[in-house]
C-alpha cells in the first residue's frame, strides 16, 4: 500500500464559492486523485482554508503557516511516500506576500522541510510534486478583488516558478492551470468539475513517480 499526502489550501480542503459550503467528499481532488489511482494507494487530504506557503496571516483564527504545520503533519502520517504540496494562492494576498517569486520561495522551503525532518523510526524522506494553483481570475465579488489586489498576473508566474524550482531541487510538477479554472464567484476557488479534474490529471503523473 502506497501512501500520498496532499498538503494544500481551500483548493484541497474543497471550498465551494457557489453554495459558501463545502464541495462534497468525492468531488474533491484528493478524493478524485484516490478514486483514479485504485485501491493500491492510500491518499491523505490535508486542506486548510487560507494556508500559506511559509507565511503568517495575523487576522487568522487558526494558524495558516504551511511552514510550521507541516513537520507535525509529515510525522503524524509516516510513512509516506508521496507528498503532494498545492500552494501559494493565499500567498498572492498583498497583506500576506504579494509575489510569486515569494510563493517559490515558500515552496523552496516546504520541499527542504520534506526532505530534512527526522522521521519516526528512521523512515525515508517521501518524493514531493508541486503543484501550482490555477491562476486568479476576474470576479464580481469586490471583498475578493480587493483581497487579492493585483494578484492575478502574479498568480500567473506561479506555474513557471514552481517549474524552475521543480527542476532545481529535484522534485515533480504538475500545472493545475492546464486542466482547471478558477470560478469567476471569487476569482480563486474551483467549482465541483474543476477540481475533480484536478485529481484525475494529477493521477497519470503520480503513478510515474510512484512507479506503480
Amino acid at each position: 500500500m502506497k501512501t500520498v499526502l496532499c498538503y494544500g489550501d481551500s483548493l484541497t480542503w474543497g471550498y465551494d464559492a457557489g453554495s459558501l459550503s463545502r464541495h462534497a467528499y468525492e468531488d474533491r481532488w484528493p478524493s478524485a486523485l484516490e478514486a483514479a489511482l485504485g485501491p493500491g494507494v492510500r491518499v491523505i487530504p490535508e486542506g486548510l482554508n487560507g494556508r500559506t506557503t511559509a507565511y503568517d496571516d495575523h487576522l487568522a483564527d487558526a494558524d495558516r503557516n504551511g511552514a510550521r504545520l507541516l513537520p507535525t503533519l509529515l510525522a503524524t502520517h509516516a510513512p509516506i511516500d508521496l507528498v503532494i504540496i498545492l500552494l501559494g494562492t493565499n500567498d498572492m494576498k498583498p497583506f500576506i506576500c504579494g509575489s510569486a517569486l515569494g510563493a517559490k520561495q515558500g515552496m523552496e522551503r516546504l520541499a527542504g522541510i520534506v526532505r530534512g525532518i527526522v522521521y519516526p523510526l528512521d523512515m525515508p524522506p517521501p518524493l514531493v510534486l508541486l503543484v501550482a494553483p490555477p491562476p486568479i481570475c476576474e470576479t464580481d465579488d469586490v471583498e475578493f478583488t480587493e483581497m487579492f489586489a493585483g494578484s492575478i498576473p502574479e498568480s500567473q508566474k506561479l506555474a513557471p516558478f514552481y517549474a524552475a524550482l521543480a527542476d532545481q531541487v529535484g522534485c515533480g510538477f504538475f500545472d493545475a492551470g492546464t486542466v482547471a479554472k478558477t470560478t469567476p464567484l471569487d476569482g480563486i476557488h474551483l467549482d465541483a468539475a474543476n477540481t475533480r479534474a484536478v485529481g484525475e490529471a494529477l493521477a497519470p503523473v503520480v503513478r510515474v513517480m510512484l512507479e506503480l
